[in-house]
């Protein structure tokens, strides 16, 4: 045992170990020191003489790769908040919430103080892009041609001049339709409206002939601008038949015959050719129609500030990481009747960008992006089928598995926060997918229905670019959610914008209590609607007397803050049981089945079960079913996948369908079963089905 004591003057003596070896441990710790100091610079220089050239190369190729990947490593897009906490409770509002980029609980109005109205976004437009190009169009196979800041702005004025000395008024009260596709004169005729403070009333391009009458005669309109004669001679069957009496000018985009003059003037209808049309700050009024789910459209009057305050905080999301610019392109094929694509619209035009419209034929949009290479790309939610015409082209076994690995390889970086389009796998794998958008989109925005998280996530790795998903809808100015920069996860519509708070309301029907965190979503704010025109029933319904829009859609809070849209109020129904029904979130969760393209769910008051009707995604199940005699087998293998999805979803017994009907023919607008933002139209499928449906119903065991 060694033992230690304290001497008179402090120092320590060791008993039982001789002084010697002490010394000699001292010495041999010095000479260790010694061994491992730091080389002179002299020493080193000697040494490095003596290595071989090969070696000195190798070291300075290590330091060179060392000092490129450090610099040119990819790096996380920085979030312009905590992405744990993406939003806050408002004290005192009920369990509201608001975007944290505020920094205080009032809303976003504008971005830009110089900037209230539309059309002085435009002419902010003007003077940022330096007069550069604005409006793009093109003709089969041939490069774009622009118009310029300056031209469209000169072209609107005559615009609007020429309706003033038509005498038409510079007032809110003054409603002028567009009936026509996207092309550059519905920009220059919206603008030439907002300069002469007239409201902007879009027919929706395939609308038929009913709804375009109820419009027509519901706004009085007695001007509407047309794209193409047919649709001159369409408005033209209405004032015929004393249905639109109104009606009492047509100006047509295209050239005419003589004989649609001739039958013009037989109506007593003024048919004008744009081009002919001669050579103020605007009031607060635009409008849109909002499609509805069934009956007829309702107009909904959007104000220039409910417009402003939406693209104001688009904005101030994106202000570090997307900053738009004279430098942007967006392409123009989404309906300029959504509010979705005006309000995108606006945006570029309020920065100088560039808008390329396609050439109005949805075949040719491939060839569009690439001779126009935008930067900005606003698509619908269907983006399943663009997903699968990706694997579909990998058609081998090394391809998918390639396509696969490449693909998480990808999702890897995007839990990282990283987003780009240079990686091996960019160069390898996706470069062919991102050249046939044209090569250069940066920033891509989804929207109007809910997206499958395993196609978003995908669609983010594989295009590389910043990839947005919005929710809202025509009464909140398009939107009223977005996901926030930097997190590319998915199953949620991001975060409240800066324009508005939303809170979740009860729906004890159904279940949802907004103190567990679910309820129905209602939107306040500065971007929220003024009401339904001459309809203040419909008003009523959905604006409460607080100035709370009640949207319809039921909402739950997820733990950082977001919201995630998980079942729709307005189409619920009861069953003979007593049990409630949400159609639109089964429908959701069966049309994960690989087979299904679309699914509708209906159920009535006095069954107990409902049924589904379901279309083929391809067309190796329609021959499957069609002309291999096989149908009931089919009819059972999809029935047992979307049982297995609902109860794997958590889906309850007796939300559980017990039949199906397949259907080869998909909805769609032209057949009248969707709207034109792509909803289903339940009463129309009811009615189409019901065939299938008592017969469903007659043979279903329960």
């Amino acid at each position: 045992v060694c033992v230690c004591v304290a001497g008179v003057g402090g120092s320590l003596f060791r008993f039982g170990e001789p002084l010697g070896n002490h010394q000699r441990g001292t010495m041999q710790a010095h000479e260790l020191f010694r061994y491992f100091r730091m080389p002179e610079l002299a020493d080193f220089r000697q040494y490095v003489r003596t290595l071989p050239t090969n070696t000195l190369m190798g070291f300075g190729a290590f330091a060179a790769l060392t000092t490129f990947w450090y610099a040119t490593r990819p790096k996380a897009l920085k979030p312009p908040c905590d992405l744990s906490m993406q939003s806050v409770e408002v004290a005192g509002s009920d369990g509201a919430r608001r975007s944290p980029l505020l920094d205080s609980d009032e809303p976003l109005v504008c971005f830009y103080d110089d900037v209230t109205t539309l059309y002085e976004g435009f002419q902010r437009g003007i003077q940022v892009s330096n007069n550069g190009p604005c409006l793009g169009s093109r003709k089969p196979d041939q490069p774009y041609e622009w118009l310029s800041y300056k031209q469209v702005a000169e072209m609107s004025e005559c615009v609007g001049s020429a309706l003033i000395q038509k005498g038409f008024k510079a007032a809110p009260d003054q409603f002028i339709g567009i009936f026509a596709q996207n092309r550059p004169e519905w920009v220059i005729i919206e603008q030439g409206c907002f300069a002469y403070s007239m409201v902007v009333i879009p027919l929706y391009d395939t609308l038929g002939t009913e709804a375009i009458t109820y419009i027509v005669n519901k706004a009085e309109l007695s001007l509407v601008f047309v794209d193409k004669p047919e649709k001159a001679n369409l408005l033209l069957d209405g004032v015929e038949n004393k249905l639109t009496p109104g009606l009492k000018i047509i100006v047509l985009m295209d050239s005419y015959g003589i004989d649609l003059l001739d039958r013009g003037k037989r109506c007593g209808v003024e048919i004008i050719s744009m081009k002919a049309m001669e050579v103020s700050h605007p009031s607060h009024f635009s409008d849109g129609c909002s499609s509805g789910h069934s009956g007829n459209p309702k107009g909904a009057l959007i104000t220039h500030r409910n417009i402003v305050s939406d693209c104001s905080a688009f904005v101030k999301i994106t202000e570090s990481t997307v900053n738009p610019s004279p430098d942007d392109t967006l392409i123009s094929f989404l309906p300029l009747a959504h509010m979705f694509e005006r309000v995108v619209e606006c945006v570029m035009l309020c920065h100088g960008a560039k808008i390329g419209f396609f050439q109005g034929d949805i075949r040719l949009l491939m060839d569009d992006l690439k001779a126009l290479q935008p930067t900005v790309f606003p698509v619908v939610p269907r983006l399943g089928e663009f997903q699968g015409a990706i694997f579909g082209q990998a058609n081998t076994t090394l391809k998918r598995w390639l396509l696969d690995f490449a693909s998480k390889r990808k999702e890897a970086e995007l839990r990282s926060g990283i987003i780009r389009n240079n990686s091996l796998w960019d160069r390898l794998i996706f470069h062919k997918i991102q050249s046939s958008l044209g090569g250069k989109v940066r920033l891509m925005v989804t929207g109007a229905a809910p997206v499958s998280a395993t196609v978003l996530t995908f669609l983010r790795a594989a295009l590389g670019c910043q990839f947005y998903e919005g929710y809202g809808q025509t009464e909140c100015t398009a939107g009223c959610c977005v996901t926030m920069p930097g997190d590319w996860t998915a199953g949620h519509v991001g975060a409240p914008m800066p324009c508005n708070l939303i809170k979740l309301v009860d729906v004890e029907e159904m279940n949802y209590l907004a103190s567990k965190g679910e309820g129905e979503v209602c939107v306040k704010g500065p971007n929220v609607f003024k009401g339904y025109l001459k309809d203040p029933a419909k008003t009523a319904e959905v604006l409460d007397k607080d100035g709370w829009l009640h949207t319809g859609d039921i909402g739950k809070w997820l733990p950082n803050g977001t919201l995630k849209i998980i079942d729709r109020k307005k189409h619920i129904f009861k069953l003979a049981q007593g049990e409630y029904i949400a159609p639109e979130k089964i429908e959701n969760i069966y049309l994960r089945s690989e087979p299904v393209a679309q699914v509708f769910v209906h159920g009535e008051s006095l069954q107990v079960r409902a049924f589904w009707a379901v279309s083929p995604v391809t067309q190796v199940w329609e021959c499957a079913v069609l002309w291999l005699g096989i149908e009931h087998d089919v009819k059972k293998a999809i029935l047992e996948d979307m049982v297995r999805l609902g109860k794997d979803s958590g889906l309850k017994p007796f939300e559980q369908v017990k039949g199906i009907s397949l259907h080869p023919e998909l909805f769609s607008i032209d057949n009248g079963l969707l709207t034109p933002t792509m909803k289903a139209k339940r009463p129309e499928l009811r009615n189409y089905f019901r065939s299938q449906i008592d017969e469903l119903y007659s043979t279903i065991k329960v």
